[in-house]
C-alpha cells in the first residue's frame, strides 16, 4: 500500500488528485492539507466527497511525516522549502507548482519574480512529461509536474520538431483554456458574468508558460527555440485546446507526416493521434488522461497545423502527475488513470 498525502488539497488540481486517487486499491490516501481550510473536512468544501471522503484537512508538516509520495498543488515560490524537507526525509515530491520547471534561475526570477533556494535541488529535480522524459523519471524523487498549456503543445509539436518536419521559426500557438486553469480563486474575469458568453485572449505576449514551453521545445529540437504563445480563456470549465502553426518542410507531405506521428505515438497508452480530415475536440479527452492530436495542412501558405487536446485538469495537472508517481514507484504507467471521456 503506498500512503499517499496531498498539500494543498481543496485547490482545483488538489481536489482532482482526490479522486483519482480514491479510486484505487493500492493507495491509502492517509493525510491532506490546506491553509484556507485548515480543520474542516475536506467534504465540507467538495460535498460530492461526503461520506467517501471526510478526512479532517491537516498541516502539511502532519502530511509529510505521514506519507510516502507527497503531491503539492501549490502556487509558485511554495514548494522549495516543502520539498527540501521531503527529500531529506526520504519521501518522493511531486509539484504540481512552477518551482522545479524552469532550469535558469534567472528565467525563473524574470517571470515568478523568485529565486532558486537550493541550487543543487532545483538540479536534482527530473521535469515530468513523460513522453519526453520516461527514463529519467523512473525511480525520481523529486518531480515537477509540467503545466497544462506546455503539456498540450509540447505532445503536438514533438514528433514534428524531432523529425524536422517543420521550422523551429516563427512558431504561432494558439491555446484556449476552460476556466479551471486560473484555479479556484474568483477574479474578475472568471466570475459567471463575466466568462459566459465570452471568449478573449489574455496575457498576450506575456504569459507565464512561455519560458516553459520554449525551454521544452528546445530540448526536443535540439536548438534555441522562441514561440508567439497567446492563451485565451473559454467559457467551460474543463478543457484546452492548442492549435499551432508552422512553416512546413516541403520535402514531406501531410500523408508522410501524419504516418509519422502515428509511428511515433504508436505505444503511448495516453495520445492518440486522430484520421487525417477530423479535429481534436477538447470533448473527447473530457475527464481522462489522454491527449489527442489532429493535423492539417495550409496549402495556401504552405504552414502545418496542428491541433491538440488535454484535460487540464487531469493530463494537465492530477493525471500526469499520478502517471509521474507511477513511474517513480515502478508501477504500471496507466494504473488508476481514466482513458475513455464520457460520451456525452
Amino acid at each position: 500500500m503506498i500512503n499517499v498525502g496531498i498539500v494543498g488539497a481543496t485547490g482545483y488540481g488538489g481536489v482532482e488528485l482526490v479522486r483519482l486517487l480514491l479510486a484505487r486499491d493500492d493507495v491509502n490516501l492517509c493525510k491532506l492539507s490546506s491553509v484556507s481550510f485548515e480543520g474542516k473536512k475536506i467534504s465540507e468544501i467538495y460535498p460530492m466527497l461526503y461520506g467517501i471522503c471526510d478526512d479532517v484537512l491537516d498541516t502539511q508538516d502532519k502530511v509529510v511525516d505521514a506519507c510516502d509520495v507527497v503531491f503539492a498543488a501549490l502556487p509558485h515560490g511554495l514548494s522549495q522549502t516543502l520539498a527540501k524537507e521531503c527529500i531529506e526525509k526520504g519521501k518522493i515530491f511531486i509539484d504540481l507548482g512552477a518551482d522545479f520547471r524552469l532550469e535558469d534561475e534567472e528565467t525563473y526570477k524574470k517571470w515568478y519574480g523568485c529565486s532558486f533556494e537550493d541550487k543543487a535541488l532545483q538540479d536534482s529535480a527530473i521535469y515530468g512529461l513523460c513522453e519526453l522524459n520516461r527514463d529519467k523519471l523512473r525511480g525520481a524523487r523529486l518531480i515537477a509536474n509540467p503545466g497544462c498549456y506546455p503539456t498540450s503543445i509540447a505532445l503536438g509539436l514533438f514528433p514534428a520538431l524531432k523529425n524536422k518536419f517543420c521550422s523551429t521559426k516563427g512558431i504561432i500557438i494558439d491555446s484556449k483554456s476552460g476556466a479551471t486553469g486560473a484555479g479556484r480563486g474568483l477574479t474578475q474575469t472568471t466570475h459567471f458574468t463575466e466568462l459566459n458568453e465570452g471568449f478573449a485572449a489574455y496575457k498576450v505576449g506575456s504569459h507565464r508558460h512561455t519560458p516553459e514551453i520554449e525551454q521544452t521545445l528546445s530540448k526536443m529540437a535540439g536548438e534555441d527555440i522562441a514561440v508567439t504563445f497567446v492563451p485565451h480563456l473559454l467559457p467551460i470549465n474543463r478543457g484546452i485546446e492548442s492549435t499551432i502553426y508552422a512553416d512546413m518542410n516541403p520535402e514531406y507531405t501531410l500523408l508522410q507526416i501524419h504516418d509519422a506521428y502515428v509511428d511515433f505515438y504508436k505505444n503511448e497508452k495516453f495520445v492518440t493521434v486522430m484520421p487525417l480530415g477530423t479535429a481534436a475536440n477538447v470533448r473527447n479527452v473530457r475527464m481522462t488522461n489522454q491527449c489527442q492530436i489532429s493535423l492539417h495542412e495550409d496549402k495556401h501558405t504552405g504552414r502545418l497545423i496542428i491541433s491538440s487536446v488535454i484535460d487540464n485538469m487531469v493530463k494537465g495537472a492530477a493525471g500526469q502527475a499520478i502517471q509521474n508517481m507511477n513511474l517513480a514507484l515502478g508501477l504500471p504507467e496507466d494504473r488508476g488513470l481514466p482513458i475513455l471521456a464520457p460520451a456525452f
